[in-house]
């Protein structure tokens, strides 16, 4: 499980610098999604892109692994009412498509991403692990 485990964190590590790289390239766009609810919007937008950068970059670092993991994880629900509205709301981002084409395997595969991060961190081991473990 290790070479699998490493796999996944780098490629979420990945994700996660993309992430930040977005929210600064197009923190407008993601205004437009973000619920109404939500305070201070703009700044929010900045403010997860920093948490991206900083927790893709902890969980290449043993000692905060486990912490970035579950906090990626918890970050990766927590986004999901933005992810919603984009596609409830038919709001159009561009290039991204207004379709459920596109919305409907994005929601789906919120809890894979989330997933990801817990599994490669070494924070779960399921379905992975052997009966009896603990």
């Amino acid at each position: 499980m290790t070479a699998a485990r490493t796999t996944l964190r780098y490629l979420m590590a990945a994700f996660m610098l993309g992430g930040f790289v977005l929210h600064f390239r197009a923190t407008g766009k993601l205004v437009t999604i973000t619920p109404d609810w939500v305070p201070f919007p703009r700044e929010v937008v900045l403010a997860t892109g920093v948490f991206e950068l900083l927790a893709g970059f902890a969980l290449l670092v043993p000692r905060l692994r486990w912490w970035a993991g579950v906090l990626i994880a918890a970050y990766v629900v927590a986004v999901w009412p933005a992810n919603i509205k984009h596609a409830v709301e038919h709001i159009v981002v561009p290039p991204i498509p207004d379709s459920w084409w596109y919305h409907a395997p994005r929601l789906a595969l919120q809890p894979v991403i989330a997933w990801i991060a817990l599994f490669g961190a070494a924070v779960i081991d399921w379905p992975f692990a052997r009966k009896g473990r603990t």
